[in-house]
């Protein structure tokens, strides 16, 4: 048996030393390069002519090619921020293989349509692409990612041209989709930054998005995801998160989203959300949670709001903890005589308490939910009584024999000084 291993082995020795050294060594990845004046002139050309997992590399200019379509793995990098147009016509590039990779690219005028989702990059039936560092101006959607797996979208700036929407798409559109990474991404302009429908196991973090149409984020029958230290500012409607299980957020940021019908964050109908350590400021409501159960919000600050957090009758087991409410007109709302939503060492600049032996914690319970917010929830227009003296008066008197408010809703032990430093 050794005899016979020991030739084996000789044999294979002097079958490769007998191969071309060509043979031995790997076959480097092959490079196609793209530019006005060169002997390769289009995008559509390169592709046609690139093998699995070539480079091709892409010059300064502007391209007007029909609709690119890669059906093969390869790496599409541009230099000197190649402009790929779609004359306002089209889309400009579907992504059908796995393991593409489109980074360097300035994606420009992606025709609208009221009958197709026009991108200027769809990715269908795909992994592994990743698809990062680019720019997307006057884009109907963005990027759209369709039945795609362990994807990277990152260090993108997408700007849209949307007023109304029915004439804009969404930013970054996930639909049926796993273990998405979308990261260090600037948003702004679109119908929503961010949307997400079929979604698990996916992290969003780190993106900023602005100044969009509908929402900064909207997201639906996505579980298992993760939101981390996001910014979402100045969008007609703030974030919805709706229809999902098991949703963490966390240091995100909610700024800026002010009108008649805006607020910060939405959680419509949501099964055990985890919000911890997220800033709620200058919204029109911070947080609205309607439907919303065994929510576990604790470290997180509302600042400046007109109504920090509402809470409707459909919500119920949720746990408030160690959270900041500073300068709102009101903390708390709700639209129910009975909760059991509990409060614990939360901190109110409006608690008129004491701590007899100076252990950090109020030695009265508080009652965050006001007289007058129990008002306005069922009369808005009162809301033009808001600094009147005798609204002062009701409140006095409710705080000494409180007989409107909500009974169980009550903080036993709120914190004399501010838990985020």
């Amino acid at each position: 048996m050794r005899t016979d291993l020991a030739v084996a082995v000789a044999a294979t020795a002097l079958a490769l030393l007998a191969m071309p050294a060509s043979a031995q060594r790997p076959t480097p990845r092959r490079e196609i390069v793209v530019s006005p004046a060169g002997p390769v002139r289009t995008v559509t050309e390169a592709l046609r002519l690139a093998p699995r997992g070539a480079r091709i590399v892409v010059r300064g200019g502007h391209y007007r090619e029909p609709m690119l379509v890669v059906r093969q793995p390869v790496e599409l990098v541009g230099e000197g921020w190649p402009v790929l147009d779609g004359e306002n016509q089209r889309q400009i590039m579907n992504v059908l293989a796995d393991d593409v990779t489109v980074r360097g690219f300035v994606f420009r005028d992606v025709g609208r349509s009221m009958t197709e989702d026009r991108a200027a990059i769809a990715v269908s039936e795909a992994s592994g692409c990743v698809l990062e560092g680019n720019r997307f101006e006057n884009a109907y959607f963005g990027i759209y990612l369709a039945r795609v797996t362990d994807c990277r979208v990152a260090h993108n700036e997408l700007r849209g041209a949307g007023r109304t929407e029915m004439e804009s798409g969404n930013g970054i559109h996930l639909w049926t989709a796993e273990r998405v990474t979308i990261e260090d991404n600037r948003i702004a302009g679109h119908r929503d930054g961010i949307y997400f429908e079929f979604v698990k196991g996916s992290v969003i973090r780190r993106n900023v998005s602005e100044r969009n149409v509908r929402y900064g984020l909207h997201f639906m029958y996505s579980d298992g995801c993760e939101y981390r230290e996001n910014v979402f500012r100045r969008n007609l409607a703030g974030v919805a998160v709706m229809y999902t299980k098991r949703v963490t957020m966390v240091r995100n940021r909610f700024e800026d989203n002010w009108g008649s019908a805006s607020y910060g964050l939405l959680l419509k109908e949501i099964e055990a959300p985890t919000l911890e350590g997220n800033t709620f400021a200058r919204n029109t409501v911070g947080l609205v949670a309607d439907g919303a159960t065994h929510v576990v919000a604790r470290g997180n600050r509302f600042t400046g709001n007109g109504w920090a957090l509402r809470l409707q009758s459909s919500t119920y087991d949720g746990r408030f903890e160690r959270n900041d409410f500073v300068g709102n007109t009101f903390d708390v709302a709700t639209n129910a005589r009975q909760s059991d939503n509990r409060f614990a060492g939360n901190f109110f600049d409006g608690y008129a308490g004491y701590d007899l032996d100076h252990d950090g914690v109020g030695d009265v319970p508080h009652r965050p939910v006001r007289l007058f917010s129990v008002v306005v929830e069922k009369n808005p227009p009162t809301l033009i009584l808001l600094r009147s003296l005798f609204v002062t008066l009701l409140e006095t008197a409710e705080r000494v024999i409180p007989a409107l408010t909500p009974e169980a809703l009550i903080d036993e032990t709120p914190s004399m000084r501010p838990n985020i430093r």
